[in-house]
């Protein structure tokens, strides 16, 4: 069966509800790589957005959300 998936619009919709959230993200960067980061979704752009990741380090990693619709970001 087909999987259903959203579109690019309910993609930006959903990440801009969780603007200012504390969220849990898979991402895959290849070759069997796979980073789990907890972090605050912090700017919404029209391309991309940023969060700003919880570690011991304060820093900032970008995304777009073609990356959410292809599946190699997860927001749990």
């Amino acid at each position: 069966m087909r999987k259903i998936v959203l579109g690019l619009e309910e993609v930006k919709a959903k990440i801009i509800k969780l603007k200012g959230t504390s969220v849990e993200m898979n991402i895959n960067r290849g070759r069997k790589k796979i980073d789990t980061i907890n972090g605050v979704i912090k700017d919404v752009y029209p391309s991309v957005f940023t969060v700003s990741v919880e570690s011991e380090r304060q820093n900032i990693q970008t995304f777009s959300y073609f990356d959410v619709l292809c599946g190699n970001v997860i927001i749990l």
